[in-house]
């Protein structure tokens, strides 16, 4: 099927114009602004950085640097195919291409279930911290009242994505700014803190702390490594805009890369900070108290900052907020994909005429967003909450699944060069094994019924939901499959390894085949 042929019968776009989104739009830093707010590294860190020391004491340092590189590999994947394939379907149509459509069908899945899920989380973090600010933060202990705040902020930022990725960048530029103020002023002053004597448990760093063999225990290592793997996710957001990017076929694989390394250096940054003021020690502000380990931030932030405390409390919220519409994004933007290519409705193809936006997509992404948040907290908040650790599966999952269809589309070139070998055979497979590794080590761990806050059918709650998601995106499959229009995706009409995709013309380049000639 030509380029041309499938513009004009899915009454999207002619060849060159891409499938109407706003092309041009983001340059190097608003595509890295995308993808640094994606991964809300305040409310990351206050979530998972006193876990990780539970697990393995002072070695949370380099069990953050050991998370990284399996995440350094998979960006790797995600700039050589996006080199040849800047399609804002990402992992959807690179599997689709790659292994074909059903395998693609379910990475454009893992993709959408990991985003839905992630924002009924976001949601409620944002409607606990903003109550957290008014009065004496009792207001935060109120469900409806924090479900309902959630919500708000849900459709609040699906209206600023549905209004255009540029007004959403500049936002995005603001609410970065303030956690990265916040994430700076914490670590000038737990250094100030120790400068003048004033840190109870002030700790002399070692080098111990970066040892990767420093580690006591196998179980302690896994597990720090699993809660930190998945705290770098959120780069790729910046991917599925490539269509709106200046230079599509570059920027965005730059983007990813540099988010990817700046998540990094803030990350161990403020642990090692973190860790000199308070120690791992289990007593008081120490970060391996128990108590602590859900927000080591509000745990210090009186000690720390002082009558400045409240700015780390807006720091997460507005994370969380940040994190919520850089989130839907990338989501509307696979839907948009998939259904150009008959994976989906046509209905989810339509393009906003003035904002060039995916605006059916969109809304449906903040609807049901806002559908499951309100339901599972209706059902039960340790379902909710465990759903929310099964996350780490559907990442896991198209992660994956997007490393080995970087291996296997370029199979024919893999050793064509040395850049080819490392870069797309190399380090794309070790990470995608890294990274199936830890689905398999995760869903194992997950099936304990002392794993999560809930069990379900004798087995733990967290496992249930994780791979029941996943398995829904099998039956969705299967009924798509069945109607007329999904016929030729199914046929791999629409979308196949030779077929060129509907994405904006580049002046520099021409879109090329897995064997490097021109389509």
């Amino acid at each position: 099927m030509s380029h041309a042929t499938l513009g004009n019968d899915r009454g999207a776009p002619p060849a060159g114009q891409g499938k109407g989104l706003s092309a041009g739009t983001l340059g190097v830093w608003g595509s890295v602004v995308i993808g640094l707010a994606s991964t809300a590294p305040v409310y990351s860190l206050a979530a998972s950085l006193g876990f990780v020391v539970l697990a393995v004491g002072a070695q949370a340092p380099i069990a953050f640097i050991l998370a990284f590189i399996p995440m350094l590999f998979i960006a790797f994947a995600y700039r050589e195919l996006n080199r040849e394939i800047p399609d804002c379907g990402t992992s959807f149509t690179w599997a689709t291409k790659a292994f074909g459509p059903w395998v693609g069908w379910m990475a454009g899945w893992g993709v959408a279930v990991a985003g839905i899920v992630v924002l009924a989380n976001l949601a409620q973090i944002a409607g606990i911290y903003f109550w957290l600010l008014i009065g004496d933060g009792s207001l935060a202990d109120n469900s409806v009242l924090v479900t309902a705040t959630g919500v708000f902020f849900i459709a609040a930022m699906t209206y600023v994505s549905y209004r255009g990725v540029e007004i959403g960048a500049k936002l995005q530029n603001v609410l970065l700014a303030v956690q990265y103020l916040a994430l700076i002023l914490f670590v000038v002053f737990c250094l100030i803190g120790i400068a003048n004597g004033t840190a109870e448990n002030a700790t002399t760093p070692s080098w111990d702390w970066f040892n990767p063999f420093a580690f006591e225990s196998v179980e302690g290592f896994t597990e720090a490594v699993l809660l930190a793997l998945f705290i770098y996710w959120g780069w790729d957001a910046c991917l599925a805009l490539n269509e709106e990017t200046r230079d599509a076929r570059r920027i965005p694989g730059r983007a990813a890369l540099i988010s990817t390394v700046l998540l990094l250096v803030t990350y161990v940054g403020v642990t090692v900070a973190a860790m000199m003021y308070a120690g791992v020690g289990e007593a008081g502000s120490g970060l391996g108290n128990e108590n602590n380990a859900e927000d080591v931030f509000f745990a210090l932030k009186d000690v720390v900052l002082g009558p400045a405390a409240w700015l780390l409390v807006v720091a997460v919220l507005v994370s969380a907020v940040s994190s919520t519409q850089t989130t839907i994004l990338p989501t509307a933007r696979g839907t948009l994909s998939m259904a150009v290519y008959r994976a989906l409705p046509r209905r989810f193809s339509t393009v906003h005429p003035r904002f060039k936006t995916p605006s059916f997509s969109t809304l449906v992404m903040g609807i049901a967003a806002i559908a499951y948040y309100v339901v599972m907290t209706m059902i039960s908040e340790n379902i909710l909450a465990d759903s929310i650790l099964s996350l780490g599966l559907a990442i896991a999952f198209y992660y994956s699944i997007t490393g080995y269809a970087c291996v296997w589309y370029f199979r024919r070139e893999l050793f064509s060069s040395a850049h080819h070998v490392i870069y797309r055979f190399l380090l794309p497979l070790l990470g995608a094994l890294i990274l199936t590794a830890a689905f398999i080590k995760s869903a194992f761990d997950m099936a304990s019924v002392d794993y999560g806050y809930s069990v379900l059918l004798g087995i733990g709650g967290t496992f249930v939901v994780g791979i029941g998601s996943l398995s829904l995106g099998l039956v969705l499959m299967l009924l798509w499959w069945t109607r007329s229009g999904a016929r030729p995706f199914f046929r791999g009409e629409s979308l196949n390894a030779e077929t060129a995709v509907l994405v904006p013309d580049s002046p520099e380049d021409s879109p090329r085949s897995p064997d490097g000639g021109l389509t």
